[in-house]
Protein backbone atom coordinates (compact mmCIF):
# COMPACT_ATOMS: atom_id res chain seq x y z
CA UNK A 1 0.00 0.00 0.00
CA UNK A 2 1.64 3.39 -0.75
CA UNK A 3 1.98 6.36 1.95
CA UNK A 4 1.46 9.52 0.76
CA UNK A 5 2.51 12.90 2.25
CA UNK A 6 0.40 15.57 3.07
CA UNK A 7 0.64 17.15 0.00
CA UNK A 8 0.33 14.84 -2.01
CA UNK A 9 -3.45 13.98 -0.52
CA UNK A 10 -5.20 15.65 -3.82
CA UNK A 11 -3.20 13.19 -5.85
CA UNK A 12 -4.28 10.35 -3.80
CA UNK A 13 -7.77 11.10 -3.94
CA UNK A 14 -8.05 11.27 -8.22
CA UNK A 15 -5.95 7.83 -7.68
CA UNK A 16 -8.43 6.42 -5.48
CA UNK A 17 -11.47 7.53 -7.67
CA UNK A 18 -9.37 5.99 -11.15
CA UNK A 19 -9.15 2.40 -8.77
CA UNK A 20 -12.73 2.74 -8.12
CA UNK A 21 -13.77 3.31 -11.48
CA UNK A 22 -11.80 0.66 -13.04
CA UNK A 23 -13.95 -1.33 -9.83
CA UNK A 24 -16.79 -0.67 -11.24
CA UNK A 25 -16.05 -1.47 -14.76
CA UNK A 26 -15.17 -4.72 -13.94
CA UNK A 27 -18.06 -5.41 -12.17
CA UNK A 28 -20.32 -3.94 -14.39
CA UNK A 29 -18.86 -4.35 -17.41
CA UNK A 30 -19.72 -0.86 -18.70
CA UNK A 31 -16.88 1.10 -20.90
CA UNK A 32 -15.30 3.44 -18.97
CA UNK A 33 -12.37 4.04 -20.75
CA UNK A 34 -12.92 7.66 -21.33
CA UNK A 35 -13.50 7.95 -17.75
CA UNK A 36 -10.23 6.80 -17.09
CA UNK A 37 -8.47 8.82 -19.84
CA UNK A 38 -9.54 12.07 -17.87
CA UNK A 39 -8.61 10.78 -14.64
CA UNK A 40 -5.45 9.69 -15.87
CA UNK A 41 -4.76 12.69 -17.35
CA UNK A 42 -6.08 14.83 -14.66
CA UNK A 43 -3.89 12.98 -12.25
CA UNK A 44 -0.47 13.34 -14.27
CA UNK A 45 -0.91 17.17 -14.91
CA UNK A 46 -1.91 17.64 -10.94
CA UNK A 47 1.40 15.76 -9.85
CA UNK A 48 3.44 17.80 -12.46
CA UNK A 49 1.93 20.93 -10.63
CA UNK A 50 2.53 19.67 -7.16
CA UNK A 51 5.91 18.64 -8.05
CA UNK A 52 7.42 21.53 -9.95
CA UNK A 53 6.58 24.12 -6.66
CA UNK A 54 7.56 21.83 -3.87
CA UNK A 55 8.95 24.01 -1.01
CA UNK A 56 12.12 23.53 0.74
CA UNK A 57 10.42 21.67 3.64
CA UNK A 58 8.15 19.45 1.19
CA UNK A 59 11.55 18.67 -0.64
CA UNK A 60 13.37 17.40 3.17
CA UNK A 61 9.87 15.29 3.72
CA UNK A 62 10.41 13.68 0.11
CA UNK A 63 13.78 13.10 0.58
CA UNK A 64 12.68 10.80 3.95
CA UNK A 65 9.40 9.14 1.85
CA UNK A 66 8.82 5.89 3.41
CA UNK A 67 8.49 3.91 -0.08
CA UNK A 68 11.68 5.97 -1.58
CA UNK A 69 14.77 3.62 -2.72
CA UNK A 70 17.58 2.55 -0.69
CA UNK A 71 21.14 1.62 -1.74
CA UNK A 72 20.35 -1.83 -1.96
CA UNK A 73 17.44 -1.11 -3.87
CA UNK A 74 19.46 0.66 -6.42
CA UNK A 75 22.27 -2.12 -6.04
CA UNK A 76 19.48 -4.48 -7.21
CA UNK A 77 17.48 -2.01 -9.67
CA UNK A 78 20.96 -1.75 -11.78
CA UNK A 79 23.65 -4.21 -10.90
CA UNK A 80 24.27 -7.53 -12.58
CA UNK A 81 26.15 -8.85 -9.65
CA UNK A 82 26.65 -7.72 -6.36
CA UNK A 83 29.01 -9.28 -4.07
CA UNK A 84 28.32 -7.52 -0.44
CA UNK A 85 31.65 -7.26 1.84
CA UNK A 86 31.32 -7.21 5.55
CA UNK A 87 33.09 -5.83 8.92
CA UNK A 88 35.61 -3.33 9.39
CA UNK A 89 38.71 -5.90 10.37
CA UNK A 90 38.54 -3.76 14.37
CA UNK A 91 35.12 -4.32 15.50
CA UNK A 92 32.41 -5.91 14.04
CA UNK A 93 30.20 -5.58 10.99
CA UNK A 94 27.83 -2.12 11.07
CA UNK A 95 24.23 -2.92 9.04
CA UNK A 96 23.37 1.04 8.65
CA UNK A 97 26.68 0.77 6.47
CA UNK A 98 26.43 -1.66 3.15
CA UNK A 99 28.93 -2.06 -0.03
CA UNK A 100 30.89 -4.64 -1.90
CA UNK A 101 32.12 -5.02 -5.62
CA UNK A 102 29.24 -5.33 -8.44
CA UNK A 103 28.86 -4.79 -11.91
CA UNK A 104 27.01 -2.53 -14.13
CA UNK A 105 27.00 -2.86 -17.50
CA UNK A 106 29.89 -4.74 -17.74
CA UNK A 107 32.02 -2.24 -15.85
CA UNK A 108 32.88 -3.73 -11.85
CA UNK A 109 32.57 -0.42 -9.12
CA UNK A 110 32.90 -0.88 -5.72
CA UNK A 111 29.56 0.54 -4.31
CA UNK A 112 29.09 1.79 -0.96
CA UNK A 113 26.30 3.37 1.09
CA UNK A 114 24.26 3.97 3.84
CA UNK A 115 20.96 1.88 4.35
CA UNK A 116 17.66 2.20 6.18
CA UNK A 117 14.96 -0.12 6.92
CA UNK A 118 11.81 -0.46 5.17
CA UNK A 119 9.70 -1.75 8.75
CA UNK A 120 10.51 -1.76 12.65
CA UNK A 121 12.99 -4.70 12.75
CA UNK A 122 14.86 -3.87 9.82
CA UNK A 123 15.21 -0.10 10.81
CA UNK A 124 16.34 -1.52 14.60
CA UNK A 125 18.47 -3.73 12.95
CA UNK A 126 20.35 -0.78 10.44
CA UNK A 127 20.23 1.91 13.34
CA UNK A 128 18.23 4.14 11.36
CA UNK A 129 20.70 4.66 8.82
CA UNK A 130 22.87 6.36 11.56
CA UNK A 131 26.32 4.33 10.79
CA UNK A 132 28.86 3.76 14.16
CA UNK A 133 32.41 4.47 13.42
CA UNK A 134 32.97 0.90 12.45
CA UNK A 135 30.96 1.62 9.49
CA UNK A 136 33.09 4.29 8.24
CA UNK A 137 35.82 2.19 8.97
CA UNK A 138 34.75 -0.57 6.87
CA UNK A 139 33.47 2.02 4.60
CA UNK A 140 37.09 2.93 4.59
CA UNK A 141 38.46 -0.29 3.94
CA UNK A 142 36.50 -1.23 1.08
CA UNK A 143 37.32 2.42 -0.64
CA UNK A 144 41.31 1.51 -0.32
CA UNK A 145 40.50 -2.63 -1.62
CA UNK A 146 38.99 -0.92 -4.28
CA UNK A 147 41.93 1.22 -5.13
CA UNK A 148 43.81 -1.78 -4.79
CA UNK A 149 42.49 -3.54 -7.52
CA UNK A 150 42.14 -0.23 -9.60
CA UNK A 151 38.12 -0.15 -9.64
CA UNK A 152 35.76 3.05 -9.39
CA UNK A 153 33.99 4.00 -6.28
CA UNK A 154 30.57 5.41 -5.95
CA UNK A 155 28.91 6.07 -2.67
CA UNK A 156 25.13 6.09 -2.05
CA UNK A 157 24.81 9.33 0.97
CA UNK A 158 21.34 8.78 2.50
CA UNK A 159 21.71 8.89 6.63
CA UNK A 160 19.95 11.68 9.31
CA UNK A 161 23.66 11.49 10.57
CA UNK A 162 26.15 9.75 12.53
CA UNK A 163 25.31 7.74 15.19
CA UNK A 164 25.51 10.07 18.37
CA UNK A 165 25.06 7.68 21.17
CA UNK A 166 27.98 7.52 24.20
CA UNK A 167 29.45 3.87 22.60
CA UNK A 168 29.83 5.15 19.51
CA UNK A 169 31.69 8.55 20.76
CA UNK A 170 34.14 5.74 22.56
CA UNK A 171 34.79 3.79 19.67
CA UNK A 172 36.19 6.89 18.04
CA UNK A 173 33.40 8.21 15.88
CA UNK A 174 34.65 11.71 15.23
CA UNK A 175 38.30 10.27 13.89
CA UNK A 176 37.14 7.80 11.74
CA UNK A 177 34.90 10.04 10.01
CA UNK A 178 37.98 12.69 9.87
CA UNK A 179 40.53 9.63 8.36
CA UNK A 180 37.81 9.27 5.58
CA UNK A 181 37.94 12.66 4.92
CA UNK A 182 41.63 13.15 5.06
CA UNK A 183 41.83 9.55 3.08
CA UNK A 184 39.28 10.29 0.68
CA UNK A 185 40.85 12.98 -0.54
CA UNK A 186 43.75 11.37 -2.39
CA UNK A 187 42.44 7.74 -3.57
CA UNK A 188 43.59 7.42 -6.98
CA UNK A 189 40.45 6.02 -8.65
CA UNK A 190 37.59 7.58 -9.49
CA UNK A 191 35.08 8.71 -6.85
CA UNK A 192 31.26 9.42 -7.61
CA UNK A 193 29.52 10.53 -4.35
CA UNK A 194 25.49 10.71 -4.68
CA UNK A 195 22.82 12.32 -2.10
CA UNK A 196 20.23 9.91 -2.73
CA UNK A 197 18.41 10.68 0.39
CA UNK A 198 18.97 12.88 3.44
CA UNK A 199 23.01 14.08 3.69
CA UNK A 200 23.18 15.21 7.63
CA UNK A 201 26.17 16.68 8.80
CA UNK A 202 29.33 14.52 9.55
CA UNK A 203 27.41 11.28 9.09
CA UNK A 204 27.19 12.15 4.77
CA UNK A 205 30.55 13.70 4.91
CA UNK A 206 31.87 10.40 5.76
CA UNK A 207 31.36 9.11 2.45
CA UNK A 208 30.65 12.29 0.39
CA UNK A 209 34.58 13.37 -0.48
CA UNK A 210 34.78 12.68 -4.07
CA UNK A 211 35.43 13.68 -7.84
CA UNK A 212 31.96 14.62 -8.37
CA UNK A 213 29.33 15.24 -5.74
CA UNK A 214 25.90 15.00 -7.01
CA UNK A 215 22.11 14.95 -5.56
CA UNK A 216 18.95 14.13 -6.46
CA UNK A 217 16.51 16.40 -7.12
CA UNK A 218 14.73 15.78 -3.55
CA UNK A 219 17.35 15.21 -1.30
CA UNK A 220 18.77 17.66 0.70
CA UNK A 221 22.24 18.51 2.46
CA UNK A 222 23.27 20.30 5.55
CA UNK A 223 25.14 20.12 8.78
CA UNK A 224 22.15 19.48 10.89
CA UNK A 225 18.10 18.50 10.36
CA UNK A 226 15.30 21.58 10.15
CA UNK A 227 13.95 19.85 13.23
CA UNK A 228 17.09 20.38 15.25
CA UNK A 229 18.01 24.11 13.68
CA UNK A 230 14.77 25.03 14.92
CA UNK A 231 14.77 23.16 17.95
CA UNK A 232 18.42 25.51 18.85
CA UNK A 233 16.93 28.51 17.08
CA UNK A 234 13.07 29.08 18.57
CA UNK A 235 13.68 26.24 20.82
CA UNK A 236 10.43 24.20 19.40
CA UNK A 237 10.16 22.33 16.30
CA UNK A 238 7.07 23.95 15.33
CA UNK A 239 9.21 26.42 13.11
CA UNK A 240 10.97 23.61 10.94
CA UNK A 241 9.24 25.01 8.27
CA UNK A 242 11.12 28.19 8.51
CA UNK A 243 14.61 26.55 8.97
CA UNK A 244 14.15 24.54 5.77
CA UNK A 245 13.62 27.39 4.41
CA UNK A 246 16.50 29.74 5.76
CA UNK A 247 19.14 27.45 6.12
CA UNK A 248 19.00 26.58 1.91
CA UNK A 249 19.60 22.69 1.93
CA UNK A 250 17.43 21.55 -1.85
CA UNK A 251 19.76 20.29 -4.30
CA UNK A 252 19.35 23.22 -6.25
CA UNK A 253 20.80 25.42 -3.46
CA UNK A 254 23.81 23.45 -3.13
CA UNK A 255 24.47 23.53 -6.71
CA UNK A 256 24.23 27.31 -6.69
CA UNK A 257 26.16 27.64 -3.76
CA UNK A 258 28.84 25.53 -5.35
CA UNK A 259 28.55 23.10 -3.42
CA UNK A 260 27.96 20.34 -5.27
CA UNK A 261 28.52 19.49 -8.72
CA UNK A 262 25.21 18.40 -10.14
CA UNK A 263 21.69 17.41 -10.08
CA UNK A 264 19.83 14.27 -11.13
CA UNK A 265 16.55 14.86 -11.93
CA UNK A 266 13.61 12.26 -10.48
CA UNK A 267 11.00 11.06 -12.32
CA UNK A 268 7.49 12.51 -11.82
CA UNK A 269 6.30 12.48 -9.03
CA UNK A 270 9.30 11.56 -7.21
CA UNK A 271 11.92 8.68 -6.82
CA UNK A 272 9.54 6.70 -4.51
CA UNK A 273 6.82 6.60 -7.46
CA UNK A 274 8.62 5.11 -9.94
CA UNK A 275 11.97 3.27 -7.99
CA UNK A 276 12.74 1.19 -11.92
CA UNK A 277 12.57 4.45 -13.81
CA UNK A 278 14.87 6.40 -10.98
CA UNK A 279 17.64 3.35 -10.91
CA UNK A 280 17.83 3.53 -14.94
CA UNK A 281 18.72 7.58 -14.57
CA UNK A 282 20.53 7.08 -12.43
CA UNK A 283 22.66 4.57 -13.90
CA UNK A 284 23.17 6.44 -16.77
CA UNK A 285 24.54 9.27 -14.73
CA UNK A 286 26.86 6.76 -13.31
CA UNK A 287 28.31 5.63 -16.33
CA UNK A 288 28.75 8.90 -18.24
CA UNK A 289 30.24 10.13 -15.51
CA UNK A 290 33.06 7.36 -15.07
CA UNK A 291 33.50 7.79 -18.87
CA UNK A 292 34.36 11.96 -18.14
CA UNK A 293 36.86 10.63 -15.01
CA UNK A 294 38.33 7.69 -16.15
CA UNK A 295 40.07 9.85 -19.14
CA UNK A 296 41.73 11.71 -16.46
CA UNK A 297 45.11 10.64 -14.78
CA UNK A 298 44.96 9.43 -11.24
CA UNK A 299 46.84 12.28 -10.30
CA UNK A 300 44.99 14.90 -12.36
CA UNK A 301 41.55 14.03 -10.57
CA UNK A 302 43.15 14.43 -6.69
CA UNK A 303 44.64 17.63 -7.91
CA UNK A 304 41.07 18.45 -8.89
CA UNK A 305 39.50 16.69 -6.06
CA UNK A 306 41.32 18.76 -3.44
CA UNK A 307 41.11 22.31 -5.28
CA UNK A 308 37.42 21.69 -4.96
CA UNK A 309 37.20 21.13 -1.86
CA UNK A 310 39.64 23.55 -0.80
CA UNK A 311 37.86 26.50 -2.87
CA UNK A 312 34.79 26.23 -0.82
CA UNK A 313 33.56 28.55 1.54
CA UNK A 314 35.06 31.79 2.65
CA UNK A 315 38.49 32.51 4.14
CA UNK A 316 38.94 36.04 5.60
CA UNK A 317 42.68 37.23 6.68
Amino acid sequence: MRTYLDFEKPIADLEARLTETKKLAQHSGVDVSDAVDVLEQSIDKLRREIFENLTRWQRVQLSRHPDRPYTLDYISLMCDQFIELHGDRTVRDDPAMVGGFCDIDGQTVMIIGQQKGRNTKQRQHRNFGMPNPEGYRKALRLMQMAEKFRKPIITFIDTPGAFPGLEAEERGQGEAIARNLRDMMTLKVPVICIVIGEGASGGALGIGIGDRVMMLENTWYSVISPENCSTILWRSWDYKEQAAEAMKLTARDMKDAGLVDGIIEEPVGGAHNDHQGMAQILKSVILATLDELNALSPQERINQRIDKFCSMGVVLE
